[in-house]
């Protein structure tokens, strides 16, 4: 299990049925975790927030005073987050960027592009030619480099070291720097690699030194400065043991040590999930609680088209009761018969499943039930509108007060309020 912050708890107890399902931000939490990253990581370390892992704005103006700034990863992500924190330096990464995408980036504008493939460095330069005197777009080369045994063994999710349609093949890379340094309108900051997620910060301290010792050859062999190199995020968060988190204070003291001896070098990290996973809570509320194969089954408000994350990873996830005592419907309240009750929501399908054999002694309809580590990739990669039920609200926690809104999208009837 994990435990909610009190504040979580008592509005997961107020809330009525109709205003269930429901995601819960404590946003001082929120404040307290980003405070103590960006308090581990030394100087010369810039952090960014990979806005992919949950764009509410919120969440963003609440992490903007400890973040250097902010990723996105599409058009629509760069006009949002340029509204929520505007003013805030902006990276344009990910695959398949329009030309209208990168015209809208060079309007903005934003600090860095990450460039993915050879042709998109020639759009790039093509957009920028003639754009007349000013200063060039930073670009920082983004590459599938290799993944060593140990990382590739840790990782959650491998995203270099394989064919991939992430990022630049290496054996091209001499064709990238050059395309960069032949355009008037681009200028070559530096190298940036996210090749897994998942690690912890032995690993992730290995990928970036084995990248900054790769951009460092590259660059050199070229004769061009090496200004910056993104390391990613990949940080790991981990649902089955919700109390142990990525060591930031060991990561900061090696990104320390690795940046020694390099003076002029920047390097760049840009956390998701590991920022603001542990802030969020999807809080329901138990409709049904039946037996099959010798087996609990307890149904609950929502599902996974709200909470996609344990169906697309396979995982539990982590999750608290809170009992209601008042029954007052005219029909038997229905009850677990064993300590451990497995937790699915409403929709026709086998996978949606949230939380396999969950200690639940006791449970019954009626009950809260509070998942957490819900603060990123939940409610923005979910398949809100399968079975067309309600959409949860959304509630947002700082200072002692608590304000809320609805889900945006269309009006499912039969809604809360």
């Amino acid at each position: 299990m994990t435990a909610p912050t009190p504040a979580v708890r008592d509005l997961a107890l107020a809330l009525g049925p109709a205003g269930l399902p429901a995601y819960l931000y404590d946003l001082d939490a929120l404040r307290a975790h980003a405070a103590g990253v960006r308090a581990a990581l030394p100087d010369g370390v810039e952090l960014y927030y990979a806005a992919k892992a949950n764009p509410e704005p919120r969440l963003l103006t609440a992490l903007s005073p400890y973040c250097d700034g902010f990723e996105v990863a599409s058009g629509g992500e760069l006009a949002h987050v340029a509204g929520a924190v505007p003013g805030r330096p902006l990276a344009f990464g990910g695959p398949g960027k329009t030309p209208d995408e990168l015209r809208a980036a060079l309007r903005a504008p934003v600090h860095r592009v990450h460039a993915e493939s050879l042709h998109e460095l020639r759009v790039l330069a093509a957009l920028t030619e003639g754009a007349g005197p000013g200063r060039p777009v930073g670009v920082l080369l983004r590459f599938n480099l290799p993944l060593d045994a140990e990382a590739s063994r840790g990782s959650a999710l491998a995203m270099g070291g394989a064919p991939s349609p992430f990022g630049i093949d290496p054996a091209d890379a001499d064709e990238a720097v050059r395309l960069v340094t032949r355009a008037p309108g681009l200028a070559l900051k530096g190298v940036h690699a996210h090749l897994a997620s998942g690690l912890d910060a032995p690993a992730l301290l290995s990928v970036a030194e084995s990248v900054v010792t790769w951009a460092e050859t590259l660059t050199a062999r070229h004769r061009v400065p090496l200004h910056e190199v993104n390391a990613g995020g990949g940080m790991t968060v981990d649902y089955a043991r919700p109390a142990g988190r990525f060591d930031w204070t060991g990561y900061g003291h090696g990104l320390a040590r690795l940046l020694a001896g390099r003076p002029g070098l920047r390097l760049r990290v840009e956390p998701g999930r590991a920022l603001t996973a542990y802030c969020g809570w999807y809080a329901t509320e138990v409709l049904d609680v039946k037996r099959s194969g010798g087996e609990d089954f307890a149904v609950v408000r929502g599902g996974t088209h709200h909470l996609r994350t344990p169906a697309t990873k396979g995982h539990d996830q982590p999750c608290t009761v809170l009992p209601v005592d008042t029954w007052t419907e005219p029909w038997p309240r229905p009850a677990a018969r064993t300590g451990r009750v497995t937790l699915t929501g409403q929709l026709c399908t086998p996978k949606d499943v949230l939380a396999r054999r969950a200690p639940a002694p006791g449970l019954r309809a009626g009950d809260r039930v509070l998942f957490g580590m819900a603060g990123a990739y939940a409610w923005n990669i979910s398949h809100h509108d399968f079975l067309m039920h309600p959409r949860p609200r959304f509630h947002f926690l700082t200072g002692g007060r608590t304000d809320g809104r609805p889900a945006p999208g269309p009006t499912i009837p039969g809604a809360g309020p």
